[in-house]
């Protein structure tokens, strides 16, 4: 009996975030370490969804996207950053959610024996999707407190095998949104060197920073022939099980990944494909109420974190916060802690080992996640206050 499985997949594990989901259910825990939130989406979106199956839009997509959706898409692109056009016939491709379209990019673009420029912290899909497709993940660190970039070791990392690099902005794990001087020496060096800048932005409208706090890769001067943007109504919307996303990109990386996606899962659900175009249509109150909400939860959570003995630099954008647990578990068992986080006192993170190519960079870290309701919030820090620091001569 043949049991050899691909050497690609050996090389890497399943998601220790969608593990650590399954522990909170298993120990009836708050779960503060997957990023779905625990409150309702918009109820005008819940009613679009209802409408678009009563009318029978249940068959088979445009595989790259039914044409009202890409058409929403690159309205609300052009109102939300003036300037930035996209042409919904060559520019766009819709995907069964950011996910698929971070690895149909790779695949589409990315050759065996490339390199591909990864921040870490990292999300972890990114390492495998690169895997995936042939190419070897180079890691660039960003540096705490505040997770900076080096720029001499960004520039070392750029290779005559570099083809591409992956910018997550608003960040996971870490909450930072990249600035208008990091994006430019990103530019600089995907000049030079002519590779590829892929971006994930599912968190464009969940920020702190006031208009301007997210800037899009594409829109730097520099990028926009170069840039692969993918997004998704997930995170936006509080819609993280429709696996609706898509790509932005210049018709040519675009047709290619149109191709790729298509063998992939052929095409995002019909009805939810109908539903987000109601969600993309929503007015400019929504995202200004969005972003001041997560602050509310952001500020509910930190200061909690911080007392109880976790080190931590507040996040300015996504709504993560990794902290630092050198006061509460001096050892740097990350995976232990968090396991006895859950099974002992019933708060639900994930080891920071997950987002390092080398665990032991993060075997002082945790994240946790708060798209959660106010109230789940209190429950999780009421259950975190039994932790307790170490005396510093221990």
């Amino acid at each position: 009996m043949i049991t050899r499985v691909s050497s690609k997949v050996a090389s890497f594990t399943e998601s220790v975030i969608r593990e650590m989901t399954r522990l909170a259910t298993a120990h009836d825990a708050v779960n503060l370490s997957q990023g779905l939130p625990d409150f309702a989406c918009p109820p005008e979106l819940k009613q679009a969804v209802k409408d678009a199956v009563d009318a029978d839009l249940n068959q088979y997509p445009i595989t790259f996207g039914e044409a009202g959706l890409r058409e929403a898409i690159a309205t609300k692109t052009a109102w939300a950053y003036p300037g930035w056009q996209v042409d919904p016939e060559t520019e766009i491709c819709v995907t069964c959610g950011a996910t698929e379209a971070m690895v149909a990019t790779m695949l589409a673009l990315v050759e065996p024996g490339d390199e591909v420029i990864m921040f870490e912290p990292h999300y972890e899909n990114y390492g495998p999707d690169a895997v995936l497709a042939g190419a070897t993940p180079r890691f660039v660190s960003l540096h705490r407190p505040d997770w900076s970039i080096d720029e001499a070791e960004l520039r070392a990392a750029f290779t005559e095998r570099t083809r591409a690099i992956v910018v997550n902005t608003p960040h996971n794990p870490t909450g930072k949104v990249f600035s208008r001087a990091e994006l430019e020496l990103i530019a600089e060096l995907c000049q030079r060197h002519d590779v590829l800048c892929i971006t994930d932005e599912i968190y464009e409208h969940i920020h702190f920073l006031g208009d301007g706090g997210h800037i899009p890769p594409a829109t730097v001067p520099g990028l926009a022939d170069r840039t692969i943007t993918i997004n998704s109504v997930s995170k936006t919307y509080a819609v993280t099980g429709w696996r609706v996303g898509w790509t932005i990109a210049p018709a040519w990386a675009t047709k290619a990944i149109r191709t790729v996606h298509d063998f992939l899962t052929v095409g995002a659900p019909t009805p939810l494909q109908a539903a987000s175009v109601t969600a993309l249509r929503l007015p400019p109150e929504y995202y200004t109420g969005l972003a001041a909400h997560y602050r509310e939860l952001r500020d509910l959570l930190c200061p909690a974190l911080t007392e109880i003995g976790f080190r931590l630099h507040v996040p300015d954008g996504a709504y993560y916060v990794l902290c630092g647990t050198e006061d509460l578990d001096p050892a740097g068992h990350d995976i232990e802690f968090a396991r006895r986080l859950v099974t002992e006192l019933g708060v639900a993170v994930v080891p920071g080992s997950s987002f390092y190519a080398n665990p032991e960079e993060g075997r002082k870290l945790i994240r946790f996640a708060f798209p959660k309701r106010p109230d789940t919030l209190r429950s999780a820090i009421d259950r975190l206050r039994a932790l307790h620091r170490v005396p510093a001569n221990t």
